[in-house]
């Protein structure tokens, strides 16, 4: 394959997950609205466009056109340049997650991930770590301490979770024998599923993630009864929206990696059986990826509206003395499982 061959393909491919996620998260914010409406007996948004379709257009142009505010205290460089690494690393951590199989298309083997690396899931595991200073920075930047405390909590939560979260993927890495995420994906054929062989290890890595994108019952970071808004208190406009889109593609980024480390992939069990022609089967294993994440996210947003938020102690608790103990249990766990199938 040519240079330039591979410079326009991985082009489309960016220009194609990288719209697919814009809408993904508007539409997000939709059926969020819709789901806690279901949960609490609610309408919800019912009045823009059919069945209120059209009210995450409605929802960002009321941010576009309202006036940004920067506190006169604020370090003004830094309060603007928090959003954008946060959405910067909310989008380059797709580049390694792939959706699909290797595909045959005008002559040409086209891997269905934008960059298939060696080291993908290092690469996800240092831009993750690079996001919490967009969080950290945003609070100290702001000249608010409600901002600040925010930011510090973000930054000391992130940074407990994330080692349960990693011990949990060395987990999978050790029965894959490789960092390079389609190579998870293919260790993982029929019902060899790391959720079946790794139950521990997926229950941490899930409970790891809804800490990571502060999501109820872990959104510490903002709890508003008590911080008014956490690190975006003093945010407003774009700049506030650019956090909104972040945590939501960070949601999405979450649902996509525990599909990719723990249930299958994009890969559909036993499929090769069914006698299709490789058209059908690698839309079938897209779409199968596509599913598992949209029951994931769904997951997400139905748990925000059915639990309680922890205290700042017991989140940290649940932290350091049982998720970081049931990580190493399962790392030892996944080493007698991986010498078993050896």
């Amino acid at each position: 394959m040519s240079i330039l061959a591979i410079v326009l393909i991985t082009l489309v491919k960016i220009i194609i997950i990288a719209n697919v996620i814009l809408i993904t998260v508007s539409y997000l914010v939709y059926f969020e609205r819709k789901i806690s409406a279901w949960v609490q007996n609610r309408i919800g948004p019912n009045r823009v466009g059919p069945l209120g379709l059209f009210q995450p257009f409605a929802d960002v142009l009321k941010l576009m056109l309202k006036e940004d505010i920067v506190p006169d205290a604020a370090n003004k460089l830094v309060h603007t340049l928090a959003p954008v690494l946060a959405l910067i690393v909310a989008f380059t951590t797709y580049a390694v997650i792939p959706f699909g199989p290797v595909v045959t298309m005008f002559g040409y083997q086209i891997p269905l991930v934008v960059a298939d690396v060696n080291i993908g899931i290092l690469y996800v595991l240092a831009f993750t770590s690079i996001g919490v200073y967009a969080i950290t920075f945003s609070g100290w930047s702001s000249g608010s301490k409600y901002s600040l405390i925010g930011g510090i909590r973000s930054s000391a939560q992130m940074i407990s979770y994330e080692i349960s979260m990693g011990f949990s993927i060395a987990g999978v890495l050790l029965t894959a024998g490789s960092l390079r995420p389609m190579e998870i994906v293919a260790a993982q054929h029929g019902w060899m599923w790391n959720a079946v062989l790794q139950p521990i290890g997926f229950i941490t890595f899930l409970v790891s993630a809804f800490a990571e994108t502060n999501r109820l019952p872990f959104d510490l970071p903002e709890a508003e009864p008590e911080l008014v808004g956490g690190y975006h208190t003093e945010y407003s406009s774009m700049k506030f929206a650019s956090f909104f889109l972040a945590e939501y593609a960070n949601m999405i980024i979450a649902s996509a990696m525990i599909v990719t480390l723990y249930l299958g992939g994009w890969q559909v069990p036993y499929i090769e059986n069914f006698g299709l022609n490789a058209g059908i089967t690698a839309i079938m294993q897209v779409a199968a990826f596509l599913f598992k994440t949209g029951v994931l996210l769904f997951f997400f947003i139905w748990v925000r509206w059915s639990l309680p938020r922890f205290r700042y102690d017991q989140l940290m608790n649940i932290g350091w003395k049982v998720m970081f103990p049931l990580s190493l249990v399962n790392l030892i766990w996944a080493a007698i499982v991986t010498m078993l199938l050896n």
